[in-house]
């Protein structure tokens, strides 16, 4: 929560309250996601320019919804003429001819230099650092999220001043939205000749959510001021550190698995085993979590000699990670029941920002396909609904739409419960015999390799990585996996088998299409 000026600058933008020439209009551009209040800053800058006797007008296109795209809001300020001329204003912003810009995400900022908005000589950027992902970052198989600080350095590099904060976290902590700390940083920058009470009149005049308004406004000035530099959560730090080990379980049950996990396993291991423990508990049961310590221990056996030392049992801390990702896949019950927990109710009330008796509804789109209803049945049932040519069109009649279920409503949260119920019945499935199938293969050929190769048997671990998610995403990256194992299973007593495993792996997470994963496959014949 901080700001810089840019090092190129090369003159300062006047402070808070001064008057720029009254002859030069400014012109702004506001780059804004949809329900990031876009339109409320643009009022109320306009409402600021006109109380001081100024012109001014604001224009808009929309962007798309889903996050592909950003409202771009423009607006011209104009300076009282003395001979009482009135000035003929742009629809759009040129490139080259914006003094400010502001954008309510770190990547819109981004955007707007790549269009020519920002330019050296001229424009003030004023932004947010925090990030609201794209669906390009999401849908590739790894961590596909951009670099920020790349970006601000890009940023920074191409604009006569900026001013760069989480302005989300501000508003967030002031009870408030963000265009109100982007309009307190913008009063805080100087880049209008207008005086920082000027900025409180108008939010003031507003007459709705004023003195949260008022909150952010001032954490947003007093953002655009500070002189610390910006801090922008990289890609690679997104990922939390596993928690120690914790000396007691919440549970009595679970107190002998922890001791179990002290004295038969390894101690860099230990915090990867307590979380892999708690998510399978969280996923089936207790016996769940003593089979989930069993596959585990089965590949610890072999984790030994100076190649384990040296490694400080990578084997075993990367088997007890994707042992306990595999165990606990994404099913119809697991994502019925993780909809329907009373902490994601609270969660998303409080991201909404309402009061303790306000309501609040919740909608959830589900479009499960044939596979995934025939995964609850049992195995021998759903297998043959699956090879049924009739079922397949019946089932393709019904399933072709998406349904959308108020889960926010009794009957809509009882269906979503009705549905997590069935965990109990959940080994009888035909989904869980066919991932435990999966699994088993998997960690035969780990251990097969594993005596020989021990860095390769690390590699064939961490492919795991590539199957996540449910439905098509789940299909897309269970073929992956299934070919990057074949492929580490043919390098298997290569020279630099697990580095060319391990590019190969490289190669399918940070694509999401997966044409260079098949060139790749492809080279090695």
């Amino acid at each position: 929560m901080s700001a810089q000026a840019s090092g190129q600058a090369s003159e300062q933008a006047s402070a808070p309250g001064t008057e720029s020439p009254r002859g030069a209009p400014i012109n702004i551009a506001v780059m804004a996601l949809g329900g990031q209040g876009g339109g409320v800053l643009v009022d109320w800058i306009v409402a600021l320019a006109e109380a001081r006797g100024w012109i001014a007008q604001a224009t808009s296109v929309a962007g798309v919804a889903q996050r592909t795209g950003a409202t771009i809001y423009y607006l011209e300020l104009v300076p009282p003429d003395p001979q009482g001329r009135t000035p003929v204003l742009a629809q759009m912003p040129v490139p080259g001819d914006v003094d400010v810009l502001i954008a309510a995400e770190l990547m819109e900022a981004g955007r707007a230099a790549l269009r020519g908005f920002v330019t050296p000589a001229r424009t003030t950027v004023i932004t947010s650092t925090h990030r609201a992902f794209s669906v390009d970052e999401k849908t590739v198989a790894g961590n596909g999220v951009a670099d920020g600080e790349r970006v601000l350095e890009q940023v920074r590099a191409s604009a006569r001043r900026l001013v760069a904060a989480d302005m989300q976290a501000l508003a967030v902590a002031a009870s408030s939205v963000i265009s109100a700390s982007l309009f307190g940083a913008l009063a805080g920058s100087g880049a209008l000749p207008f005086a920082a009470a000027d900025f409180e009149i108008v939010v003031r005049d507003s007459g709705v959510g004023v003195e949260a308004s008022l909150r952010a406004l001032r954490a947003g000035r007093d953002a655009a001021a500070a002189a610390a530099p910006p801090r922008v959560l990289g890609p690679d730090r997104m990922v939390t550190a596993p928690r120690a080990l914790p000396e007691r379980a919440a549970s009595p049950l679970l107190q002998p698995l922890l001791e179990h996990i002290r004295r038969d396993f390894p101690a860099p291991a230990w915090d990867m085993l307590g979380e892999g423990l708690q998510r399978v508990v969280d996923f089936q049961d207790l016996d769940y979590g003593r089979q989930y310590l069993q596959r585990v221990a089965h590949i610890a056996a072999l984790d030994t000699g100076d190649a384990a030392r040296q490694a400080d049992h990578a084997l075993t801390r990367e088997a007890a990670q994707w042992i306990a990702v595999a165990m606990a896949y994404d099913d119809v019950i697991r994502v019925a029941e993780l909809k329907s927990r009373e902490e994601r109710f609270a969660r998303i009330r409080g991201e909404v920002g309402v009061g303790a008796h306000e309501p609040v509804g919740v909608e959830d789109f589900l479009h499960p396909r044939l596979e995934e209803l025939c995964g609850l049945l049992p195995r021998r049932l759903g297998g043959r609904v699956l090879e049924s040519p009739a079922a397949q069109r019946v089932a393709g009649a019904l399933l072709r739409k998406g349904r959308r279920l108020r889960s926010s409503q009794l009957w809509g949260y009882l269906q979503l419960r009705l549905l997590a119920g069935m965990r109990r019945w959940r080994r009888a499935s035909l989904r869980h015999a066919q991932e435990c199938e999966h699994l088993q293969q998997w960690l035969d050929s780990v251990q097969r390799v594993a005596r020989d190769d021990y860095a390769l048997a690390v590699e064939m671990l961490r492919c795991r990585r590539l199957v996540k998610g449910y439905s098509d995403t789940h299909a897309r990256g269970s073929g992956r996996f299934d070919r990057l194992l074949a492929a580490a299973r043919g390098l298997h007593g290569s020279a630099q088998a697990a580095q060319r495993v391990a590019e190969l792996r490289r190669i399918a997470l940070s694509e999401a299409g997966g044409s260079r994963f098949d060139d790749a496959l492809r080279a090695l014949g």
